[in-house]
C-alpha cells in the first residue's frame, strides 16, 4: 500500500488541479457570455435609435426650406455611428472610446436638428414627427439602461479574471480584462427631445 501512496497523492493533486482550472475557465466563459448578451442589448438599443433617426430625417426632409447643413450633419453623424463596430469577445478601451465618440457626435447633431425644428411650426405639428420624438425619448432611456447593465455584466467578469491567483491562469485560457462602457462628457443625460409647443407663442403675444 505504501508504494502506491505517492501515486495516490499525485493523482489527487492532479484531480484537484484539474477541477480548479476547470472552474476558472468555465466561470469565465459563463461571465463572458453575459457580457456578450449585454453588449447585444446595447447594440439593439442604439440600432433602434439609428432607425428612428433615419425616419426622423425623412420626415424633416419634407419640410420646405429646412436647413440643409443641419440635416446633412445628422446624416453624416449617423453614417459614422453605424460604421463603428465592436467584437464583444475583445472589447478594448480604445474601441469603446471610438464607439462613444461616434454616438456622442450623433447625439449632438440630433440635438441641433431638434432645436432647429422649433422654427418650423408645421413640422412641429406633424403627427409622425411627434410620434418619432416620443419614441426617441423612450429609446434614449433604454440606451442608458442597456449601458448600465453592460457595465454590471463586465464587473463580475473582471473581478473573476483579476483576483489572485486567477489572474495568473486566466491568461492561459485567453481571458483578459474587459473595458467598461465609460460615458463621454454629457452622455449621462439623454438627448433632449422634448418641445414646448405653446410657451414661445404665448410669450410673444
Amino acid at each position: 500500500m505504501k508504494k502506491f501512496l505517492p501515486w495516490i497523492i499525485i493523482g489527487a493533486l492532479v484531480l484537484i488541479g484539474y477541477s480548479y482550472f476547470k472552474g476558472i475557465n468555465n466561470t469565465a466563459v459563463k461571465l463572458e457570455q453575459n457580457i456578450e448578451e449585454a453588449w447585444g442589448n446595447v447594440q439593439t438599443t442604439y440600432q433602434r435609435r439609428n432607425d428612428l433617426i433615419g425616419n426622423l430625417v425623412k420626415t424633416v426632409k419634407g419640410a420646405a426650406d429646412f436647413e440643409k447643413s443641419t440635416l446633412e450633419a445628422v446624416i453624416s453623424a449617423r453614417a459614422k455611428a453605424t460604421s463603428v463596430t465592436i467584437d464583444p469577445t475583445n472589447i478594448t478601451p480604445e474601441q469603446l472610446a471610438a464607439f462613444n465618440q461616434a454616438q456622442s457626435g450623433l447625439s449632438g447633431a440630433l440635438s441641433r436638428l431638434l432645436l432647429t425644428v422649433e422654427r418650423y411650426p408645421d413640422l412641429k405639428a406633424n403627427q409622425n414627427f411627434l410620434k418619432l420624438q416620443d419614441e426617441l425619448a423612450s429609446t434614449e432611456n433604454q440606451i442608458l439602461t442597456a449601458r448600465t447593465r453592460f457595465n454590471e455584466a463586465v464587473k463580475p467578469y473582471n473581478n473573476h479574471v483579476k483576483v489572485f491567483p486567477n489572474n495568473i491562469f486566466a491568461g492561459w485560457f485567453g481571458f483578459e480584462e474587459k473595458a467598461y462602457f465609460d460615458a463621454v462628457e454629457g452622455a449621462e443625460k439623454p438627448v433632449d427631445v422634448e418641445f414646448d409647443f405653446g410657451t414661445s407663442s404665448e410669450a410673444a403675444e
